[in-house]
């Protein structure tokens, strides 16, 4: 058990101010009065880092795991992953660790037995890469150059192709669910449909052909209905450039048993102005309630500029990303029924944000929950050359990610210019991956699971932490790396953390087989694990799909 080493009074710390000109409220830190450091009492022994960029080796066929211990009779279904699996392609090798191509990982579980298999997206940029023996399709921390041997029209080609660049399908982040279909997905305009039974790779889907977005996040949201919603960002489209908000319906009664993408029935919520032309936030999710939107506009910008002309400077795309600390952080909120923004204009201090937790309505206010950081050294953390570096030095000094929660008032009436109203907690917290018990997505929550990043990119600990108690309970084992921790609730369980949690584990022993981890979701005491005789490889993200599961 880990404890905190001090208490707040009431979760939240009085910090409004509004303009009475632009009703602009403004989320202030009070540091001093609403910070929480959470701390270990105990020395952990020092566990080996992984080599994070072996290439992965593919498993197709379904092998049955060895279980020790007693997997629950109603976990019924698969666990799907997504994360980076091939890191040089003959003598090229990639510099960032997002950058690798994609290996999709499935866990299904049926009648207290487990089956494993593994299997390379056979992306457009995979099977380019692999015809040449070489890296030739650009990633975001990767340039890739013209084999020197070709001609000059060639490597002229090469050029306006990057000066106008069609993105990487290389879809190595997540797995989202449109309609009835699964898809990997990246923050490009490109998804791809996969068989998520099999892991074989099927169509490719351009976001453009259905709805105006150069990037979309690897995060969409669900609704009760089956309907799923989504941010992209429109780049300089009829000279303006946008955060579109779109929805892509629950398969219809008529539409059943049909083949066409779901995404041809999407549906356009909003757009939201990007406050810069040329210069459009980075953003990798988003939050949403039951009746709202919440988006953030962080100072953590795309350049378009210099990443048209990234290429002909020899450096690569994430370069042309800069943070811009001196200005404040816009946080946008849509009505999700009528597609308008809220009047009031909300900001906060600079931050930088990836993962939202949570968001929920209570009493007039929308409060949601985010990990932030105060710079981008999480990005930077995963160049290879770091982490190598990190894995040998056992890490360094890294921002460390806050959990941090904000009120926003939705009335401005209810509150003139000298009435301060709650806005925000700041707990000092290593935990990353943040995930939930779903069935809570727009309620109000209260228990968070999620990874402790300590200095490195190697996770040595999965947690739960308590947003009440403040406490957080985890699990760890010497030379293993657990992998993002996914909630799976028992059907009609009694309590919010009624059920289990399912992690993948890297065995950081070279060559040694990991297994899959069952955590009692209340207890957060294994119950289970599966292994699987083989390597597993650090992932990103991924998705639980019940087994008859048809929304």
């Amino acid at each position: 058990m880990i404890q905190i080493t001090s208490e707040l009074s009431n979760g939240f710390i009085p910090v409004f101010s509004t303009s009475s000109s632009s009703l602009l409220y403004n989320c202030e830190f009070a540091e001093s009065s609403c910070r929480i450091s959470l701390t270990s009492p105990r020395r952990r022994a020092i566990s080996m880092n992984p080599d994070f960029t072996k290439n992965a080796q593919e498993r197709p066929e379904p092998f049955k795991a060895d279980v020790k211990g007693s997997i629950p009779s109603w976990l019924q279904g698969t666990l799907l992953r997504n994360g980076p699996g091939i890191f040089s392609v003959g003598e090229t090798r990639y510099e960032h660790w997002f950058d690798g191509l994609s290996l999709l990982t499935s866990f299904t579980f049926k009648d207290g037995e487990v089956t494993h298999r593994c299997r390379f997206l056979r992306s457009d940029t995979y099977n380019a890469n692999m015809a040449a023996n070489r890296i030739v399709v650009s990633e975001m921390g990767t340039m890739a150059y013209a084999d020197p041997s070709k001609n000059f029209i060639f490597k002229a080609i090469t050029f306006l192709n990057h000066t106008m660049p069609d993105f990487t399908d290389n879809c190595a982040s997540n797995i989202i669910k449109y309609g009835n279909d699964y898809y990997a997905t990246s923050e490009t305009n490109y998804i791809r449909k996969i068989d998520p039974v099999t892991l074989e790779t099927q169509d490719k889907v351009d976001y453009m052909k259905y709805v105006p977005v150069n990037l979309a996040t690897s995060h969409p949201h669900y609704d009760r209905e089956g309907n799923a919603y989504n941010f992209g960002t429109s780049i300089a489209e009829k000279g303006r450039t946008k955060y579109t908000l779109f929805k892509v319906p629950a398969v219809s009664e008529k539409d059943k048993g049909k083949h066409a993408p779901a995404l041809k029935n999407v549906e356009v919520v909003c757009s939201v102005p990007c406050r810069s032309l040329l210069q459009p936030s980075y953003y990798h999710s988003f939050g949403m309630t039951e009746n709202y939107i919440i988006f953030i506009e962080q100072p953590f910008k795309l350049d378009i500029l210099k990443m048209a002309t990234a290429y002909m400077r020899g450096v690569n795309w994430a370069s042309c990303m800069k943070y811009a600390p001196e200005e404040n952080t816009l946080i946008h909120l849509v009505d999700r029924k009528t597609g308008k923004e809220a009047s009031i204009k909300y900001s906060t201090g600079s931050m930088v944000v990836y993962h939202h937790v949570n968001a929920f309505e209570d009493e007039g206010h929308v409060v949601f929950d985010v990990i932030a950081y105060n710079d981008t050294d999480l990005y930077e953390m995963f160049y290879l050359n770091r982490m190598k570096e990190d894995a040998a030095s056992q890490g360094r000094d890294y921002s460390r990610p806050s959990y941090r929660r904000f009120v926003l008032p939705l009335h401005s009436d209810k509150f003139p210019n000298s009435t301060k109203a709650k806005a925000v907690i700041y707990i000092q917290i290593d935990l990353e991956l943040p995930r939930i018990n779903y069935d809570f997505n727009g309620k109000k929550h209260q228990f968070v699971y999620g990874n402790i990043v300590e200095k490195s990119a190697s996770t040595k600990q999965i947690a739960k932490f308590d947003t009440e108690t403040k406490t957080m309970l985890h699990w760890e084992e010497t030379n293993y790396c657990p992998s993002e921790g996914v909630f799976v609730p028992r059907p009609n369980g009694e309590s919010e953390d009624d059920g289990v949690v399912l992690s993948s584990v890297v065995n950081s022993n070279p060559g040694q087989p990991g297994f899959l981890l069952v955590l009692d979701g209340r207890t957060f005491k294994e119950v289970a694990r599966a292994y699987v005789n083989t390597e597993l490889y650090k992932d990103v993200h991924g998705l639980f799909i019940p087994h008859g599961s048809n929304h």
